[in-house]
């Protein structure tokens, strides 16, 4: 039994390395951010960086009704969010502001649209949200020497 509990030991020691953690935020950042920057790639029109697709506009005005927003100012706040934060979590800058804004989006997409999804997907959405708030980018991000730059 000590041995189990001594192998135990070095394996938390090992994975609450700071390197290990650092890495376990940077990949957190780019699963959150995939999905969402696919879901925004969907939104535009083939070919084209950011003109925003009738298919897109159709579904905010039917399939989406249910966002207490307009449907055209509420599927561009959606191909926008999809768009920037994505790149923002990648880049790990402003980390805590992006991961809330897609917290936001995930929660508004739970209530409004699709109430059905908790358990299969929006929850996991939600945790990995909640862990780069919590956390923030780590040391593999912008974030980093702007924390340090406001430290000193």
């Amino acid at each position: 039994m000590k041995q189990i509990l001594g192998l135990y030991d070095r394996t938390v020691a090992l994975v609450s390395n700071c390197k290990f953690q650092n890495l376990t935020l940077l990949f957190t950042r780019i699963v959150l951010a995939g999905v969402f920057w696919r879901s925004g790639r969907t939104k535009v029109d083939d070919g084209s960086w950011f003109s925003i697709s009738d298919n897109t506009r159709f579904l905010f005005q039917e399939e989406y009704k249910g966002v207490p927003l307009p449907s055209d100012l509420a599927a561009v706040m959606a191909t926008v969010s999809e768009h920037l934060f994505p790149i923002l979590l990648v880049l790990g800058l402003f980390t805590r502001l992006s991961a809330l804004a897609l917290l936001g989006m995930t929660m508004v997409i739970q209530i409004f649209v699709y109430p059905e999804a908790w358990w299969q997907v929006h929850s996991l959405w939600v945790a990995m949200a909640l862990v780069l708030i919590v956390r923030g980018g780590g040391s593999i991000s912008l974030d980093a020497p702007l924390v340090r730059r406001r430290n000193a």
